[in-house]
């Protein structure tokens, strides 16, 4: 891609990759067709299915051009596997949330450990211990969780720390299990929210999504649905901040901004224009930004998917920022690939000290996860020259037509395949 690039124009958002593929899982909960619009077309979308496929389920996806999205139906057996295969599952950790939805309609789960990005630790205790307080028994062997339990029972599950991924298991599990089931410091995320709004279309009993305690009253069955994914908040972001770094003016269709609250706020105090609109937000930016700190932290807090976009425009603001990271240890993992770039960025621990820089200096650098590869394309757009990002297979898991989307933005960027 060739730096100097100002983003300016309109760009939409599809529904949340960290949404969709939740949504995917909870299909299995209800035996009959379910179809689910506003899914990105993305790679993990394409793995999910085949995870579906292999549990016995009929899985179809059609594209609506020009929306990075489309809808995706399930025909759901009344019998599913309830295996999944290692060779799907290590190249993606969300297929763990088919556990919760196995166990409970099916009484039984073996599902492989599953792989996802290196951006740290992210056990499945909390996972585990929150399907054995419901009845379950699991056992780990050869590389995979093999869960048994003739009927899941409503209980009381505190969570050490408000896990997406935990929550969104344990109320997948527990919407079929016997009795009232209320997890406490759960997480709150809006695609927590957008899960359990689907769950409670499909005749799910759910109440306190979006706060720290969800009650769960279980039911016998649930019936098929149709339903439309949240828009994604970390695309909608990443957007955001490109426009910011790249000095631009960029509509960000579809996004909510009550989604992303916090991240807003930074910008606006980085010295950004930010509206509201009716179909989206407007971020515009005149001149170069101010460093802003940054906490990440679990929703409303800043998300710790746009924590490398914030290193790289801090990298080129005025001034000096202190990003801390308190979700994922990894995070920092990239900042090597962004130092390449000429960034002033000094890592002590969970913290990074950025020194702006008016701009970057061209250099090959490697995604080493989704966010990270986002982040070095917007730095890549503040360089001097031209900037190969390589590995792009990891932005492509997260971001739908993103090349065409910058493009239509005004960037001047390809894509090409490396030999061999």
């Amino acid at each position: 891609m060739a730096g100097g690039a100002r983003l300016a124009g309109r760009v939409r958002v599809t529904g949340a990759k960290n949404s969709a593929l939740k949504l995917m899982a909870a299909a299995l909960l209800a035996t009959g067709r379910s179809t689910i619009d506003e899914v990105p077309d993305i790679l993990d979308v394409t793995i999910m299915s085949e995870v579906l496929r292999r549990l016995g389920c009929d899985v179809s996806y059609e594209r609506v051009p020009g929306t990075g999205g489309g809808r995706l139906t399930i025909d759901v057996p009344e019998k599913p596997s309830t295996e999944t295969d290692y060779d799907l599952v290590r190249r993606m950790r969300a297929s763990i949330s088919v556990l919760g939805p196995l166990v409970a309609r099916c009484g039984s789960a073996r599902v492989a450990l599953p792989g996802g990005d290196a951006i740290g630790s992210r056990g499945l205790d909390m996972h585990i211990s929150g399907l054995e307080r419901l009845g379950a028994t699991i056992v780990s062997e050869h590389g995979f969780l093999v869960a048994t339990a003739p009927r899941l029972t409503g209980t009381s599950i505190w969570l050490d720390f408000p896990s997406v991924g935990a929550t969104e298991n344990l109320v997948m599990a527990a919407v079929l299990a016997e009795g009232t089931t209320v997890v406490d410091n759960a997480a709150r995320e809006p695609e927590i929210v957008d899960l359990c709004r689907m769950l409670g279309e499909m005749g799910a009993r759910i109440d306190g999504a979006g706060t720290s305690t969800i009650t769960v009253e279980g039911v016998d069955v649930l019936q098929p649905v149709a339903y439309t994914t949240v828009p994604d908040r970390i695309v909608a972001g990443t957007w955001a901040i490109g426009a910011v770094m790249t000095r631009g003016d960029v509509v960000v269709e579809r996004a909510v901004a009550g989604h992303l609250t916090v991240a807003l706020d930074k910008l606006v105090d980085a010295g950004a224009t930010v509206e509201a609109l009716p179909d989206g937000v407007r971020v515009a930016m005149e001149g170069r930004p101010r460093c802003v700190d940054v906490v990440t932290l679990p929703f409303p807090g800043f998300p710790t998917d746009l924590q490398p976009m914030a290193v790289a425009l801090a990298a080129v603001s005025t001034g000096t920022a202190l990003i801390t990271e308190n979700v994922f240890e990894g995070r920092f993992m990239f900042v090597n690939e962004l130092v390449r770039l000429g960034a002033d960025v000094r890592i002590d621990g969970h913290h990074a000290v950025v020194r702006g820089r008016e701009r970057f200096s061209s250099a090959p650098v490697l995604a080493t996860d989704i966010r990270a590869g986002a982040g070095l394309v917007l730095a890549g757009l503040c360089s001097d020259g031209i900037t190969e990002v390589q590995d792009v297979h990891h932005v492509d898991r997260g971001y739908p037509d993103f090349v065409d989307q910058l493009r239509g933005l005004g960037a001047e960027v390809t894509r090409t395949q490396r030999p061999g």
